[in-house]
C-alpha cells in the first residue's frame, strides 16, 4: 500500500515552511511504521523554491499521486491551493482520503 502525504507547504517565511515540512515528515513516519510505502512531496522538494515554477512542482506531484492507494491530508489543507488540487485529483481517481486530526505537533 502506498500513502501520499498532502498538506500546506508554503508559509510566510522559511521557518513556517520548515514547520510544514516537519509536520509532513512526522505523519510520513507514522505511515511508514504502519507498513505503507510513503510519498511525501514536502520532503522530495524541501526548500527548492524557485528552481522551477511552482506549477511544475504540483504537476509532478500529481504524477506521483496516481500511484497512491490512500491520500493522507494534513490540517490546514483548505488554505493550500496545491493540496486542494491534489485532493480534487485523488477524488477523481477514487483514492481513499484519510484526514489527519489537528494535534499538537511536538
Amino acid at each position: 500500500m502506498i500513502a501520499y502525504i498532502a498538506g500546506p507547504y508554503r508559509a510566510k517565511n522559511k521557518l513556517g515552511i520548515a514547520s510544514n515540512i516537519l509536520k509532513a515528515y512526522k505523519v510520513a513516519m507514522e505511515y511508514w511504521r504502519k507498513g505503507y510505502t510513503v510519498i511525501t512531496p514536502h520532503l522530495n522538494s524541501a526548500f527548492m523554491d524557485g528552481i522551477i515554477p511552482d506549477s511544475n512542482f504540483l504537476k509532478r506531484d500529481l504524477e506521483l499521486l496516481q500511484f497512491a492507494d490512500v491520500m493522507v491530508v494534513l490540517p490546514g489543507w483548505e488554505r493550500s491551493k496545491g493540496t486542494q488540487k491534489e485532493l480534487w485529483r485523488a477524488r477523481q481517481m477514487g483514492i481513499k482520503v484519510i484526514w489527519v486530526e489537528n494535534k499538537k505537533w511536538t
